[in-house]
């Protein structure tokens, strides 16, 4: 059995990143950004090093770096290259493996394939992290039908911002998913502040439950 866990979106900019970062920590892990779009800027890879003090050894190179900060499609169009989807398989690690997507589940990593096609092949417990902010109601349970359509085991919600306590609520009763737990925003956000913060609202057996 794979000992993978993959951090997925209801949306991109929600705090995917952070929350990728504080799991690998809490859960002594290895990390791994299968795509990376978007390369003038700090890349996912460096600000999960940079957050979750990882050594290089424990960060995994990506299989696809590309330049321009849009969908993995077309930035491979835009660098002149095709991403092949069948290629990206799931790293064999001695600790637990959290791979980070990129977005939501519907980006397109190619003309023909979606990050969602990838994790149903994958068969991976799935993390969804989702805002605690107006709208994340309709993107949550959309992204929970997406996933129960396609078979992809679902671990449960992290949420990600201010409580919220009746939209948590809701989307936990009518999604009929476990709300993993909560992760505010943290000011300052450092290494120290990020690993007490998912210590304080994260049960590390939960994650643990998808390597049994």
């Amino acid at each position: 059995m794979s000992n993978a866990i993959v951090v997925t979106g209801t949306d991109t900019g929600i705090g995917k990143t952070v929350f990728a970062a504080g799991l690998t920590v809490l859960l002594d892990g290895t990390y791994w950004k299968p795509v990376q779009s978007g390369i003038e800027e700090e890349t996912d890879s460096a600000i999960v090093t940079r957050l979750a003090g990882l050594p290089a050894e424990r960060v995994l190179p990506e299989a696809w770096l590309l330049n321009e900060p849009l969908s993995p499609h077309r930035a491979a169009e835009l660098d002149g290259v095709e991403i092949d989807a069948d290629a990206l398989t799931l790293p064999t690690t001695d600790r637990p493996l959290v791979v980070e997507g990129a977005g939501g589940l519907m980006v397109p990593v190619n003309r023909r394939t979606l990050y969602i096609d990838i994790f149903a092949r994958w068969r991976a417990p799935v993390v969804l992290c989702a805002r605690t902010g107006l709208g994340t109601i309709n993107h949550t349970l959309l992204s929970i039908e997406a996933l129960r359509r396609r078979s992809v085991p679902l671990l449960g919600v992290a949420f990600i911002g201010d409580e919220n306590a009746d939209t948590q609520r809701t989307i936990a009763e009518m999604g009929e998913v476990r709300v993993l737990g909560r992760l505010p925003r943290l000011d300052p956000l450092t290494s120290t502040s990020l690993l007490r913060a998912m210590q304080a609202s994260f049960d590390t057996a939960y994650f643990l439950e998808a390597r049994t």
